[in-house]
């Protein structure tokens, strides 16, 4: 399911759909296919909606990952279950299973299959125990694995388990039988209504790593916990070194300049053609885009940077996001959590404070502390929602 606008992710989904985000310089959704595919997971449907044609554009027919995908187009919003509804003659009459396209997993799905086949329930809804639930549907599960109450995004004295919903579900066809070829949620329509006529759902409690990267502090999980799986050092063609220092483990793009007395603390990963200054330290846990520029005495520390930005000199970010484009001047501070939208200049001296998102094509004024969001009239702001 690739069909949501991302809004809780702008600014970072403007110029994108949320599935082809970057983790690690690339695509989140490549990610996902790669690892269906090691999974066995071998045809893939992909429901399309906001900016579909860059999903399309990216995978293509699958086969350079080993698997055949193919792609059904929404012209209205349907909702989780319509879209699937949508998309059903492709399924051929066998069980399928439902993923989120934004989904990051190491999750042991085959074990997820084998158990629907041998248990008899429409639908099994993979379950993961986590601290807040407050964003997802919770379920309350049975010791013979059956879910006898579903609530979705509980509020203050609704959270009546910590079991939370995956979004991943595995269906016998005949489930569709049961949704309109209108809008129609999975978890707001779908599961309460087989539920209140007494159809059986089960649960599968997965184990492994998953999330979904639904808004900015996810995302940077999920791209912390993607540099943790790095396996060793990786360097593509050139590197530059003057007297740097480097412990990794990194990926490093071809042809990559570390400047004089900078270090490099691993895990990291720099795409080409991308210039450190000198006395720079890049601390661990931070993705560096292609074409980028880090200007002399800068500190960039567990963040996300995307492709053809340029910081100044000594400037520092912490925990930031920073989108394709984007101008950062001399003697800047990004404090921790802040998402910079694509195309920004940020003038020289400029704080911007923890958790402040600002909008593409922005320009922030020389000394300026920013204390709120910035939006731009050119662009949606809205930040609730898919």
């Amino acid at each position: 399911m690739c069909g949501g606008e991302g809004t809780r992710l702008r600014p970072l989904t403007f110029d994108r759909p949320k599935p082809m985000i970057p983790l690690l310089n690339k695509p989140s959704v490549v990610h996902l296919v790669e690892h269906l595919a090691k999974e066995g997971f071998n045809d893939i449907v992909l429901t399309l909606g906001y900016l579909g044609g860059e999903i399309e554009a990216a995978l293509g027919d699958g086969s350079m990952y080993g698997v055949h995908v193919e792609y059904v187009h929404e012209k209205d919003k349907l909702g989780t279950a319509g879209g699937v509804k949508n998309a059903e003659e492709l399924f051929e009459g066998e069980p399928f299973m439902v993923v989120g396209g934004d989904h990051v997993m190491d999750l042991g799905l085959r074990e997820f299959v084998r158990f629907h086949e041998k248990n008899e329930a429409l639908v099994t809804i993979g379950l993961l125990p986590i601290d807040d639930p407050r964003d997802y549907g919770i379920a309350d599960m049975d010791v013979n694995n059956r879910i006898n109450r579903f609530f979705e995004k509980p509020g203050p004295g609704e959270i009546f388990s910590n079991l939370a919903s995956t979004g991943i579900y595995i269906c016998d066809p005949e489930v569709l039988d049961w949704v309109p070829k209108n809008k129609y949620d999975f978890a707001k329509d779908l599961f309460p209504d087989l539920m209140r006529q007494g159809e059986r759902i089960n649960g599968f409690l997965v184990h492994g790593r998953w999330t979904d990267i639904g808004n900015p502090q996810a995302y940077r999980e999920a791209c912390r916990w993607m540099l943790e799986q790095m396996p060793g050092t990786k360097i593509s063609g050139r590197l530059n070194i003057k007297d740097a220092k480097v412990t990794g483990p990194i990926d490093i793009g071809h042809d990559v300049s570390l400047g004089s007395n900078s270090s490099v603390v691993g895990p990291i990963v720099i795409g080409e053609n991308t210039s450190i200054g000198d006395n720079v330290l890049i601390g661990p846990y931070t993705s560096i885009g292609s074409n980028c520029r880090i200007g002399n005495n800068s500190r960039i520390l567990s963040s996300y940077i995307y492709d053809n930005v340029e910081i100044g000199t000594n400037t520092a970010v912490s925990s930031a996001v920073i989108d394709n484009a984007t101008k950062i001047k001399d003697s800047c501070i990004l404090e921790t959590g802040t998402v910079i939208g694509p195309r920004v200049i940020i003038g020289e001296e400029v704080t911007v404070n923890s958790l402040v998102r600002i909008w593409p094509e922005v320009r922030v004024k020389n000394g300026t502390k920013v204390s709120e969001n910035l939006g731009n009239e050119d662009f949606g702001n809205d930040i609730i929602g898919s």
